[in-house]
């Protein structure tokens, strides 16, 4: 199933796209996309309905694809070619990190540059959403817990991130920087979510084109290794990290992010996002 939220910000109706390709509205059986509707038996509901008999949905926008996220969880140098193209050691450990809750939008809404901001950058991202509780699960049942899978950009202001006293975060959670959708798909229509192709374009210009084959520590490690620091509720989102081609990783001269530009990015079977990159104004 490819779940998602239609409608204007703070009001998106949760939804369903259709094998013919229209939106039809899931309200009459699930309030929202996010917390116990990711449950097994959330979903079970979802299937059990005539999907063709709901009603369709017209709006102009996509909301984030999961609402009222309680954690936004990522892990940082992630693939080992893009480890490489910044020039740092292959991680021994997954390297957790977070961005704030309120960083999350629809994945065509604006993409605001911050106050201060010096280097932002894209970073286009497979991100994991949780579908029960876990705490200290094996990497044999990790996928169990698992509700399915969406875009991530991890939007990031490299200069917050590494520059400014430590701690990743003060990079990563600025407004608008947490893009999620355009769909949230569910695991069983993703064979193999260590074989997927993604990308990213600024302006046309492909920067991104790499494969979650190159992951340093898959899916099911993720999830289990992130269990065991704290536990894990439906709706949690985790993104696993970016392929090559950042915008600090261009040479011989990096690539940051400014007004006016337009990104396109994508994940193979899970949709596209296109953010517009503007100012901030007060």
């Amino acid at each position: 199933m490819k779940l998602l939220r239609v409608g204007p910000k703070g009001a998106e109706k949760p939804a369903i796209l259709a094998e013919d390709g229209t939106v039809r509205d899931l309200s009459g059986i699930v309030a929202n996309i996010g917390g116990q509707t990711l449950s097994d038996g959330g979903l079970a509901r979802i299937r059990a309905a005539d999907i063709n008999a709901l009603p369709q949905l017209q709006s102009d926008r996509i909301g984030p694809c999961v609402a009222n996220v309680g954690k936004f969880i990522c892990i940082g140098l992630n693939y080992a070619d893009h480890a490489a193209e910044t020039g740092a050691a292959i991680p021994e450990e997954p390297i957790i990190f977070m961005k704030a809750t309120s960083a999350i939008i629809g994945p065509n809404d604006d993409v605001i540059i911050p106050k201060n901001s010096i280097k932002p950058d894209w970073e286009v991202e497979l991100a994991v959403v949780i579908g029960k509780e876990a705490r200290y699960v094996d990497e044999a049942d990790a996928m169990d817990y698992v509700a399915g899978y969406c875009v991530c950009n991890d939007v990031s202001e490299r200069h917050f991130q590494t520059e400014r006293g430590g701690t990743w975060d003060k990079g990563k959670g600025a407004d608008t920087f947490g893009p999620i959708g355009p769909w949230l798909v569910t695991k069983d229509e993703v064979a193999d979510p260590q074989n997927l192709k993604m990308w990213l374009e600024v302006d046309g210009k492909r920067y991104q084109d790499g494969s979650t084959k190159t992951m340093i520590f898959g899916v099911a490690h993720v999830v289990s290794y992130v269990s065991q620091f704290m536990s894990l509720q439906p709706g949690d989102v985790i993104t696993t990290g970016t392929p090559p081609g950042v915008g600090m990783g261009i040479k011989p001269e990096p690539v940051w992010l400014k007004p006016g530009n337009v990104m396109r990015l994508g994940i193979e079977g899970l949709g596209e996002q296109q953010q517009t990159v503007k100012a901030y104004t007060a």
